[in-house]
């Protein structure tokens, strides 16, 4: 009983926290969720202490991102997305190679050996797509040309970022490097995207009736939902992250006739669960291990790298776009968030790096994902859609 009192405290704190901070942050003219990730590093650990890391927490954390992508999943059409392909696959290798070239550069002169180097920066190249999409659906701008490119280049950055992340795993582990196991691990991916992407679609165009034939006004969502849930489920078999599944899923449901009730009735479920993933994300910031100049200075240094390389990977692969476009697909791609956290955690269980270096890490996930929001606001807000 006292575990279930102190677990609905908790709940209680994060979810309250997030309506502070979202309404504080649209106040000053800032997204929501900038509000909500810097009400969780208040809450944490870090400062006033009230909510520290449970499995309860992330579970929800985690179903609030992938509810987040299943919505946005539903505002793309797969036409859409072929339309922006050759930007989004120039955006996703280029938001990939040059990240990873400068921080294994940097981390290499600041004293880690080159297999270290590389899993270090390895933290720097995964875009954190549910930070960009919340601001893009906050805005009402994910039919816009420049957001269809983010989106498409998010998922293949997600599938190069998973392969990268398998290579100096074996690296650092001493293992030798099989290119037949990476190229079926390659195929398995983007066959898993483009097999439910190209299948999924047209079968829900021909079969969406299907949908109408329960009696339960609710039933369309219950089912799609199943769809969703099934889906991140196998998306983190083929080893993507949860929300590709997700997202997909929504592209599949956007094809059906009932779309746009679709569209009303989740938009209870994301109010209540999608703040948790943002709080959770801001609690795990650890500023104590930040006190000293030498962390600061490497934080500066690493969150500058971060910055840079994403947004140079991003605009060179969306030029087609234009310079305007191009710049906000940049800006777009550069929150690291949950994926930047997940690496650096791989890292110091490995013993890859120090707590400090951990936190450096962390912070700049954190970081990169609380610049973005205001800037790429401003910027659409003041470029009109093509």
């Amino acid at each position: 009983m006292h575990d279930t009192s102190a677990i609905l405290l908790q709940l209680f704190i994060v979810f309250v926290a997030a309506q502070v901070g979202s309404e504080l942050a649209q106040r000053l003219r800032l997204p929501g969720v900038v509000g909500e990730i810097a009400a969780g590093c208040l809450v944490g650990p870090s400062l006033l202490g009230w909510v520290h890391g449970s499995e309860a927490l992330d579970v929800l954390a985690e179903i609030g991102v992938v509810l987040l992508l299943f919505s946005v999943g539903l505002e793309t059409r797969l036409d859409d997305l072929k339309r922006v392909g050759r930007a989004a696959f120039l955006v996703g290798v280029l938001g990939v190679v040059v990240p990873f070239a400068l921080g294994s550069v940097w981390a290499h002169d600041a004293g880690y050996d080159w297999n270290k180097s590389l899993f270090l920066a390895a933290a720097f190249v995964a875009t954190s797509a549910g930070i960009t999409a919340r601001v893009l659906q906050d805005l009402g701008a994910l039919q816009r040309v420049e957001s269809r490119v983010i989106l498409g280049a998010a998922v293949i950055d997600d599938i190069l970022a998973m392969l990268l992340l398998g290579v100096v795993t074996a690296l650092q582990a001493g293992g030798s490097l099989h290119l037949g196991s990476l190229a079926v691990v390659l195929l398995e991916a983007v066959g898993f995207v483009a097999v439910i992407g190209w299948v999924g679609t047209r079968v829900a165009r021909r079969s969406s009736h299907w949908l109408d034939k329960p009696r339960h006004p609710l039933s369309p969502l219950t089912v799609v939902l199943a769809l969703c849930l099934g889906l991140a489920f196998l998306s983190t078999e083929f080893g993507l992250a949860a929300i590709i599944g997700a997202f997909l899923a929504g592209m599949i449901a956007s094809e059906t006739s009932q779309r746009e009730t679709l569209e009303h009735q989740t938009q209870p479920l994301l109010a209540l669960l999608t703040p948790f993933f943002f709080v959770i994300t801001g609690t795990k910031v650890k500023l104590d291990l930040l006190g000293s100049t030498d962390a600061l200075l490497m934080l500066g240094v690493v969150t500058a790298i971060a910055l840079v390389s994403k947004l140079v990977g991003g605009f060179l692969g969306a030029l087609s776009l234009g310079r305007r476009g191009a710049l906000i697909v940049g800006v777009g791609m550069i929150p690291r968030g949950e994926v930047g956290v997940v690496i650096a955690s791989l890292g110091l269980g490995a013993g890859v790096f120090s707590e400090k270096t951990y936190a450096v890490i962390v912070a700049m996930s954190l970081l990169t994902a609380m610049v973005t929001p205001p800037v790429l606001a401003v910027l659409l807000r003041r470029t009109p859609a093509a």
